[in-house]
């Protein structure tokens, strides 16, 4: 239909009306198009950003966003591990049983099962309100959205059956998906060495010679086609680095004067903390090759600390690389007047914080990432946003900026009005949980209480004096306890319960 002419049409007022109702209407009129989506997912990227505040790290094409996005300046997963915290976040909700703690959350709960009213994720929702929905790379937890690499696995069900509209992943020499995660430059990985590898590598390759970069230059082709089509579109592209091993190509590592890298602030155990608490590392020193095995009784040498820092910090730069090349082609273009950009880490990484190196705790460097928010339609958007936000406010959030009803009630709630700078509201708050434990994000300080034996079972770290976590203050404090308990049983989804 010609609607430049539909004057001249003799339709009925109720036909009208319903077609100004469709978002069919909406898609073919350029004034009031829906807007697109390009969703940026990075794996292990702490805020060691520019925009966060480092002004070591090299970062210029994030900043570069940031310069003129909402910055999340306290944003908090709600699982400190990659599986589980992308389930939480792609559906909306908190982990109500231990299964979803697990990497195998989106196996468990999602993949396999027959399609419901209610939608397996946002992503499903904004397919079935009309968005071209296309996923590259990590996404979920599995790379090929698979569970296993064999030949049997030709008849898996992939993990988001119902969310794309395309899947697409480029294994290059790798071959699959679980050994381009782990990929070295040689065509070889962690999986196919049988973990004789150093949990880092400097190689002189091209952005293309790690699997990341040829994720980036599908992104490019998908972008390339998805700006013909009529319908609005949510691409999502999901990076590995800076996620074990800290693989770059040289040019990134070069970047950095190793001596100007600082080491962490938290080079001790934190006071009062049963190690119950932490972890021995397991994942960092899988690295059979790695020059040395730290624990916290057994802590990595200044010069290593600096080595493995160095190496996390190349492997941002890449990613940074790669980003900007997504936004220069969003920009060449004309997308990016219309498309809505987020970018997310599923979750922090202790680089020695607490003399442990990974995720897998409830501490704040474990649950904290960035979070990036530009949307070009909100004109006086805020840039430093400090309210304290949850991943599962991302779910309401981009319903309601994609112009959608929400499908049912979930965990979080939309920033919308922080983005905007009118919801002088919000409730603070972000919770999380892990190793037995729940805790809870409030403005100046992080509590967290254990169900276990060992003692103590609860923290509570003061961040008005003590940024780093240091000192476990709850027993100097008893009075605040109570306080803070009544704060955290508002997040207590009977999940030790179960």
């Amino acid at each position: 239909m010609n609607y430049r002419n539909i004057h001249s049409i003799p339709i009925t007022i109720g036909i009208l009306m319903f077609l100004l109702a469709t978002k069919a209407f909406a898609f073919q009129t350029g004034k009031n198009r829906l807007p697109n989506v390009l969703f940026i997912f990075v794996d292990d990227l702490r805020t060691d950003l520019g925009c966060y505040g480092n002004t070591v790290i090299k970062t210029p094409n994030i900043d570069k966003l940031a310069s003129g996005a909402g910055v999340f300046r306290h944003h908090y997963v709600q699982v400190p591990t990659c599986g589980a915290s992308r389930c939480s976040m792609l559906t909306g909700m908190a982990p109500k049983t231990r299964d979803h703690l697990s990497n195998e959350a989106i196996r468990n709960h999602i993949s396999g099962k027959s399609e419901k009213e209610a939608p397996e994720t946002f992503i499903h929702h904004l397919k079935r309100n009309g968005y071209t929905t296309v996923g590259i790379g990590k996404i979920s937890h599995y790379i090929d959205g698979l569970y296993d690499y064999t030949e049997s696995s030709e008849g898996t069900p992939p993990e988001l059956p119902y969310s794309w509209d395309r899947f697409l992943f480029d294994p290059g020499q790798w071959k699959d998906g679980w050994d381009a995660f782990f990929a070295y430059a040689d065509g070889s990985s962690r999986i196919t060495r049988k973990r004789q590898v150093r949990p880092y590598e400097m190689a002189e390759v091209s952005d293309e010679g790690y699997p990341d970069g040829l994720s980036a230059k599908l992104a490019i082709k998908q972008i390339d086609n998805l700006s013909k089509g009529e319908k609005p579109f949510f691409l999502a592209v999901g990076f590995f680095k800076p996620h074990l091993p800290f693989n770059a190509p040289k040019k990134y590592w070069d970047l950095y004067r190793r001596n100007a890298i600082p080491l962490t602030p938290s080079p001790m155990v934190p006071e009062k903390v049963n190690s119950a608490s932490l972890h021995n590392n397991k994942e960092f020193n899988r690295y059979l090759l790695g020059e040395e095995k730290p624990t916290p009784d057994t802590p990595a040498s200044r010069e290593y600390s600096r080595k493995i820092r160095h190496a996390y910090y190349a492997a941002v730069s890449y990613t940074d690389a790669l980003i900007g090349k997504l936004l220069d082609k969003l920009q060449s273009k004309g997308l990016d007047k219309n498309t809505i950009i987020v970018l997310w880490g599923d979750h922090g990484w202790q680089l020695g914080d607490h003399r442990i190196w990974g995720k897998h705790t409830l501490f704040e460097k474990a649950l904290k990432s960035p979070l990036i928010i530009s949307v070009p339609s909100i004109t006086r958007q805020r840039r430093n946003i400090d309210e304290i936000v949850s991943s599962v406010d991302i779910y309401p959030t981009l319903i309601e900026l994609c112009q959608a009803e929400m499908p049912h009630k979930t965990s979080g709630k939309s920033m919308v009005g922080l983005l905007r700078g009118e919801d002088p509201e919000w409730e603070e708050a972000a919770y999380g949980y892990y190793n037995n434990g729940i805790t809870v994000r409030v403005p100046g300080y992080r509590y967290t209480r254990y169900y276990r034996n060992e003692k103590p079972v609860v923290e509570l770290y003061d961040h008005h004096n003590d940024p780093e976590e240091n000192h476990n203050i709850a027993s100097d404090v008893p009075e605040l306890l109570l306080k803070f308990d009544k704060i955290l049983e508002k997040g207590n989804t009977g999940l030790y319960l179960n």
